[in-house]
């Protein structure tokens, strides 16, 4: 499905839904395959993206595909805290994807004016989400 975000535009988290309602879960151990691979999905029709935060080369990835790669749409995954959001954010990330949802980190995403698509397991976690005005979840 081809993204029809304008890459400097702000982002909302049914957009991101709506344009890409399958993300790529993106797991880089190799910075210097980060914007080959970018390039890649892009080609392929393929411009939402989510760079987990599961390896300690992940901000310099996000940072290095939103710097080169400008027609992808570029998101970090496995944010599990305010100051993951606040790196993510720096390094130029779009939206934030979390495995879980707490007030800090959606506190958080609001503050940067980044969408954020929570993980969520139980009632519990819905309630919670939307209580913090969460309307789109990851279930």
């Amino acid at each position: 499905m081809d993204v029809k975000v304008d890459s400097n535009a702000a982002l909302t988290a049914l957009q991101v839904m709506r344009d890409a309602p399958v993300i790529p879960v993106i797991v880089l151990t190799d910075l210097a395959h980060a914007v080959p691979l970018a390039r890649a999905l892009v080609a392929g029709g393929i411009r939402m993206l989510e760079v987990t935060l599961r390896t300690p080369q992940a901000l310099a990835c996000i940072e290095a595909i939103a710097r080169d790669v400008p027609e992808a749409v570029v998101g970090a995954g496995t944010a599990r805290s305010a100051a993951d959001v606040q790196a993510c954010a720096m390094a130029g990330a779009r939206f934030i994807v979390s495995p879980g949802y707490t007030h800090a980190v959606g506190t958080a995403c609001r503050d940067a004016h980044l969408p954020l698509l929570p993980g969520v397991a139980t009632g519990s976690e819905i309630m919670a989400a939307q209580e913090d005005g969460c309307t789109e979840l990851k279930f």
